[in-house]
């Protein structure tokens, strides 16, 4: 719904009972403080007349609201309706949390949607109340926040991490949107401590590393995408670490220049980052927000799938999400290599295709369980390899060489600036690529909730075991691919 569409009654409503279900949905401006919230703030609710209601921070702050340091509106989870929608609103939303505009302007953004600057403008204005541009420095200025907020980070190197172009135009922004400058709210921040009362990301370098909170809407149900994370590991890429203490066990994974570490906490997810570039830090938040599925929302899918022949999966397991993907080529490497095949076996190929055509990112540490880590070939670098001798068939071979061509040509868009109708439709034309196939990648990398992998035997055994008529998925609608995961986990040992 867009900022003219909010229902005021139903929103105050939120607000007075700091209800956590419409957080990242709407955020409230109180006119007399000039101060914006989420629905959670602890602070006094504000008289009816004192306040309106925006559906993003970027529209808040682009009527002149500064975000309150109580709630954090920098903390909220990402609105969930986008991934449903999939327009071209939300997938410029998708492509802005990406870094795409701070690389490459609006302009560049527009290109990446196939369509003209004015004409995203004018839908962005539409449905969020401010342009592209807005919601770009928004999510710049958030970041900033957090990092200055909850690091001790440099502020030289927040700006760029940020992904602002200089110090001065950092200064600038923070002073004009927020009225102070980065070092005044470092300084009302105090000290930087973790639980265990150590400072955290006190540097950028690959050896300590920088941490952050990502936050989600409870419950969230995290040893279940561990444990699917965990069987699917390519080894040298991705690695989970068990421990008998669930603070420290997280799945970790190669990155360009680094490696990022994700691991369960009190009501978020502690990401650790180490990179040579800390430029790519949204990137790099997004991504593993999307791998996560942070942004979703359990109480939707639960009130459908809870009222069907799936209830007692969903009581069993409430809070379960379906993992994403950090990378769309690579996600659609695995779809094409598991095709047919056990999970264990596609893993030990794709590590293998790993060993041979990724290059190495950075030395691990003895708590990652790995010495080096690779980072799983591009699809540059794919066409170009020789991948006999690794346990595919000539017909997967040349599926891949085909994918990987098409991907490096720009022919097909994996990473969100497409609709995944039109993506799915591209894969379905390329030899060897078949419906299961196109809707694991819908499911995982396209970040399609209602995403249905037609003729998987699992599913098709779990519902037999169940008593569940293979009509039935269509009660699941829209929200169809956490149905298969439930289905997935129910014949999981």
């Amino acid at each position: 719904m867009t900022t003219q569409q909010l229902d005021f009654d139903a929103c105050y409503l939120a607000v007075s009972a700091r209800d956590a279900r419409f957080d990242g949905r709407f955020y409230t401006a109180v006119t007399s403080t000039r101060i914006y919230c989420r629905p959670i703030c602890p602070a006094r609710t504000p008289a009816r007349k004192n306040v309106l209601f925006y559906q993003h921070a970027a529209a808040a702050e682009a009527a002149g609201f500064r975000p309150c340091r109580r709630c954090r509106p920098e903390l909220s989870p990402g609105d969930p309706g986008w991934d449903v929608r999939a327009d071209l609103v939300g997938r410029g939303l998708r492509l802005i949390d990406d870094g795409v505009a701070d690389d490459h302007g609006v302009a560049g953004l527009a290109q990446r949607l196939h369509v003209t600057e004015r004409h995203l403008h004018r839908l962005f204005v539409a449905e969020l109340g401010t342009g592209p541009l807005a919601v770009a420095r928004t999510r710049r200025l958030l970041l900033a926040k957090q990092l200055l907020t909850e690091t001790s980070l440099p502020i030289t190197d927040v700006a760029f991490a940020a992904g602002f172009g200089s110090v001065r135009q950092f200064n600038a922004a923070m002073k004009e949107s927020y009225g102070f400058a980065p070092g005044e709210l470092r300084k009302a921040a105090g000290p930087l401590t973790s639980p265990s009362g150590q400072i955290t990301g006190s540097a950028t370098g690959s050896a300590t590393g920088l941490t952050l909170r990502l936050s989600y809407r409870r419950p969230y149900d995290a040893q279940t995408i561990l444990r699917f994370l965990a069987a699917r590991a390519i080894p040298g890429v991705e690695a989970i670490t068990w421990s008998s203490q669930p603070e420290v066990a997280g799945y970790s994974r190669a990155i360009p220049g680094g490696s990022v570490m994700l691991v369960p906490a009190d009501g978020h997810i502690r990401l650790t980052v180490r990179t040579e570039d800390m430029r790519q830090l949204a990137r790099i938040v997004s991504r593993c927000r999307r791998l996560m599925d942070l942004d979703a929302d359990p109480e939707a899918v639960a009130s459908i799938l809870g009222s069907t022949d799936l209830a007692p999966l969903v009581k069993e397991r409430p809070g379960l999400r379906v993992p994403g993907a950090f990378d769309g080529f690579e996600l659609a490497v695995r779809a094409v290599v598991g095709q047919q095949i056990s999970v264990a076996g596609a893993r030990t190929i794709l590590g293998r295709i790993a060993a041979r055509a990724g290059i190495p990112a950075m030395a691990g540490t003895t708590a990652e369980r790995i010495e080096t880590w690779l980072l799983f070939p591009t699809a540059e670098r794919l066409a170009e390899a020789d991948l006999t001798g690794l346990g595919l068939t000539n017909r997967r071979i040349s599926t891949l060489k085909a994918l990987a061509e098409a991907v490096a040509a720009g022919e097909i868009d994996l990473d969100g600036a497409e609709d995944p109708a039109e993506t799915t439709a591209k894969l379905l034309k390329m030899p060897g690529i078949g419906p299961w196939t196109t809707s694991y990648i819908a499911l995982r990398s396209l970040r399609d909730p209602d995403a249905w992998p037609e003729g998987d035997l699992v599913l098709k055994r779990a519902m037999a075991k169940l008593g569940i008529p293979a009509g039935q998925a269509e009660l699941w609608r829209p929200w169809r691919a956490y149905a298969a995961l439930h289905l997935w986990n129910a014949t999981a040992p």
